[in-house]
């Protein structure tokens, strides 16, 4: 990140903690496993039916605030390009990237702050320093970005004014604001939607982090594909298995290739026996292309049905879970002390 002197005076005394943080949190639980961006399975806009805003065809763009707009960063495109721009517009291009515009402003004002808060944790880490960068567009590794022009098209010319100034409102509203823990920036990772309660860091990552526990998620009626099902015969089970290189008997019969399921506080599957080899939940949710590690697996004739709820790691906080408190009328401030246990807010860092 390219930044004031007084940023760069700021931000060194507490580097070397969140680099030791970030190495321990990141270290895979399995070898199927892997580390997370900001979002897992975050909802997309353009998957979304979003309704037109009747608003007048040009919306006023609020002003950015102070801080973010001092701040510049360097981000890698999915293209291999780096742009330079300020934390403003790019919180502004993940927000629009990660949480459907549709969204109530509260909503989306926690999110803007964990997208502030992750960009500063993740910077933490240099992991784009050999690519001339700050901080990637890749939400598999750090925080999904949309373009302006992109984000119009994706919302089409009936909503695109209402939602740009909506972003922009959720982003100034917000300017500035960070979450913290010990006075460093927590890791502010977010999901989709989660099974009833989200997941403690330590079940999906095996590292416990204090302000990343399981806490209950009061999800909407309007979650898309809340419940979904995935089935694949015995033979693609096999293929799959093989493919991974992980080592499974899978030459007795089908019913009992899966034994042993046993699942965390929060119901998602904290481990499963798969023809005589153990995995975590995580690890079978990525093995299957599973939505969650919340699901039940059952045989008949050789064909298996996974049964599954909720999308996303299920650590920190539920977008969908957001929304339905910001409907029931909490603010950001109180979104973000539910799915956050015991950090604080602070204005710049």
């Amino acid at each position: 990140m390219r930044n004031t002197d007084a940023w760069r005076a700021l931000r060194a005394p507490f580097l070397t903690g969140l680099l030791l943080g970030a190495a321990l949190l990141l270290l895979p639980l399995t070898a199927l496993g892997e580390a997370p961006g900001a979002a897992d399975a975050q909802p997309t806009p353009d998957l979304l039916t979003l309704p037109a805003v009747p608003t007048p065809a040009a919306v006023p763009m609020p002003s950015p605030g102070e801080w973010d707009a001092a701040q510049t960063l360097r981000v890698l495109g999915r293209d291999g390009q780096v742009a330079e721009m300020t934390m403003a517009d790019y919180l502004w291009g993940v927000v629009a990237a990660e949480m459907p515009a549709s969204f109530e402003p509260e909503a989306l004002r926690a999110q803007a702050v964990c997208a502030r808060t992750y960009s500063l944790w993740k910077l933490q880490a240099k992991s784009h320093e050999g690519d001339g960068a700050d901080i990637c567009a890749d939400s598999s590794c750090c925080q999904a970005y949309l373009a302006k022009e992109d984000a119009a098209q994706r919302w089409g010319e009936g909503s695109a004014s209402a939602y740009r100034a909506k972003i922009a409102s959720a982003v100034a509203d917000t300017d500035g604001q960070v979450l913290t823990y010990d006075g460093a920036p927590i890791q502010a990772v977010f999901f989709s939607s989660a099974s009833g309660a989200t997941e403690d860091a330590a079940a999906v990552w095996g590292r416990s982090l204090p302000y990343l526990v399981s806490v209950d998620s009061p999800e909407g009626d309007e979650v898309p594909n809340y419940h979904s099902t995935v089935i694949l015969t015995a033979e693609q089970v096999k293929k799959t298995v093989s493919e991974a290189g992980l080592g499974a008997d899978l030459s007795g019969e089908p019913s009992a290739w899966f034994q042993n399921l046993t699942r965390t506080a929060s119901g998602r599957v904290a481990g499963v026996e798969l023809g005589g080899v153990s995995l975590s939940g995580g690890a079978a949710r990525s093995l299957f292309a599973l939505r969650s590690a919340c699901f039940d697996v059952t045989e008949s004739d050789g064909v298996f049905t996974f049964s599954v709820t909720g999308y996303g790691h299920g650590v920190g906080m539920s977008q969908y879970g957001a929304n339905a408190m910001a409907k029931e009328g909490s603010g950001w401030q109180d979104i973000l002390s539910h799915y956050y246990t015991g950090a604080q807010l602070q204005t710049g860092l």
